[in-house]
């Protein structure tokens, strides 16, 4: 097919979150004519990610399988979104409360750095988390020992720099050893939210409606694509397409009802809670996971490092980050699961003061447990927070891409942020057996966005996004902006 006829093909894609802007961004570098639909004022603004799952290290209880697919998706997303990642490895942790212990995490750690040698021996521009022998690192208490007496590098360049600071804040009596450190890097939703607007406006092929409301999809008869009803500046427009893709994140069963679809999804609501600690100015942690069983008082807690002395928190009690109803399924009525109305609540409107205090302190609790200097920190921000749809009906799924429920129709699932360039592949796949591209194109990376975007104006752009939502400045930026060791 020829590039003019490539335009002649309407492709409609509703949600501009990190799947919707991907596959605009990925599409209308191809050519194809695309009309992004996103009823916020920016792109990317859904549940709060953080963290390059690239071997799914956080995930005890997932199978290997599932984190050989992150380890694969995390390489091709770093690839294709170089400039959203901050280039800090993560510490895994467990506390002498865990009944597991790190020895039982050492097999899956092989498998991961074995994977990592054969993508990088398939191509070498798949070496993007470091040299695979140093893929992770496992620390002795002696070692940790000894790091605790060395001097904090202001820029760490090996593992042993990294882990200073965790060594010297670390409750030494409190965890299990040895400490493992792995090459999981830390994301940026706001330098993706920024990238997105300024390289889609930048397409002639890609138009960008943000601030609109779909509230109508019908099948055209004729055409066999879809009429979508929109409303944009208080207008109502109906505009035809040939291919609709559904990325309206925990809202695709809406899209769902309308087209008769048939679905079964789940929908989780999840918040990570923003601290201030005053006293690590000049410090850069590496992120820190200290495991444990999720669900009860000692669940998993996530210590991600922004600069500034900002730290979103994670933890996974019902008094933190998961929810007494939570999480929630869709009916035999409709495909939409129906969150509490607390939940639309926190997600349309506000957070009241009381609770961003109450669960960002609790947040800060949980992880002093381990870093006992950490409870100085206070209350950052309200918190990062959204729904996450989850496909089927396994809440512990972490991999999962898109469906197909209807002819040229396509169903965003995925879990993990990282999961979006799968997506695409798959939707391409479509697109080929559709006559809309030619077959060669399937896998295709080589894109120039990543090189093109200026840093000075992408950086005031994110910052601009985070103030705008009420974040501070700091959250959308990065401590190291390339891979140093």
């Amino acid at each position: 097919m020829s590039m003019i006829e490539k335009s002649k093909v309407k492709i409609a894609i509703i949600g501009g979150g990190a799947a919707g802007s991907s596959a605009a961004l990925y599409f209308g570098q191809l050519g194809l004519n695309v009309t992004l639909f996103e009823k916020d004022e920016s792109l990317v603004s859904g549940p709060p990610w953080c963290h390059l799952h690239a071997g799914g290290n956080l995930y005890r209880e997932i199978s290997d399988t599932q984190c050989i697919t992150l380890l694969k998706q995390s390489i091709d997303f770093l690839r294709f979104y170089p400039f959203v990642v901050d280039y800090r490895p993560t510490v895994i942790v467990l506390p002498t409360t865990d009944s597991s212990t790190p020895e039982a995490l050492l097999p899956r750690l092989k498998l991961l750095t074995d994977e990592y040698k054969a993508h990088i021996a398939k191509d070498p521009k798949n070496e993007v988390l470091g040299k695979p022998e140093n893929y992770y690192q496992v620390y002795s208490k002696e070692e940790i020992e000894r790091l605790r007496e060395k001097t904090v590098v202001q820029r760490p360049e090996t593992s042993d720099e990294w882990m200073i600071p965790v060594a010297k804040n670390i409750d030494l009596d409190k965890v299990q050893f040895p400490l493992i450190m792995v090459q999981e890097y830390g994301l940026n939703l706001f330098r993706l939210s920024a990238a997105a607007e300024m390289t889609l406006n930048a397409l002639e092929c890609v138009t960008l409606n943000t601030n609109t409301v779909v509230y109508n999809v019908q099948q055209n008869v004729e055409t066999e694509g879809w009429n979508i009803s929109y409303v944009k500046e208080d207008v109502s427009h109906t505009d035809s397409f040939d291919y609709l893709i559904n990325a309206a994140g925990f809202r695709t069963g809406k899209i769902d009802d309308l087209l008769g679809a048939p679905c079964k999804s789940m929908v989780e609501f999840k918040a990570a809670y923003v601290s201030h600690w005053d006293g690590c100015e000049g410090t850069q942690f590496p992120e820190v996971v200290f495991h444990g069983e999720r669900g009860t008082p000692r669940g998993m807690g996530q210590f991600t490092p922004y600069p500034g002395g900002y730290f979103q928190l994670h933890g996974m009690t019902k008094e933190i980050t998961l929810y007494e109803d939570g999480l929630v399924a869709n009916s035999l009525v409709s495909c939409q699961p129906r969150l509490g109305q607390d939940f639309i609540d926190k997600i349309e409107k506000s957070w009241t003061q009381e609770e961003t205090e109450k669960r960002t302190k609790a947040a800060i609790e949980h992880l002093s447990q381990y870093m006992p200097s950490f409870h100085t920190a206070t209350v950052g921000s309200k918190p990062l927070f959204g729904a996450q749809q989850i496909p089927g009906d396994d809440p512990t799924l972490r991999v999962a891409e898109v469906s197909f429920p209807r002819e040229r129709y396509a169903r965003c699932e995925i879990v993990k942020v990282s999961s979006v360039l799968d997506m695409v592949d798959a939707i391409t796949e479509q697109f080929i057996a559709l006559g809309y591209l030619e077959a060669n194109i399937l896998g295709k990376r080589d894109f120039t966005h990543a090189t093109e975007l200026d840093e000075t104006s992408l950086k005031q752009k994110a910052e601009s996004i985070a103030v705008n939502r009420d974040y501070p400045r700091a959250l959308a930026n990065r401590n190291i902006s390339k891979q140093v060791s």
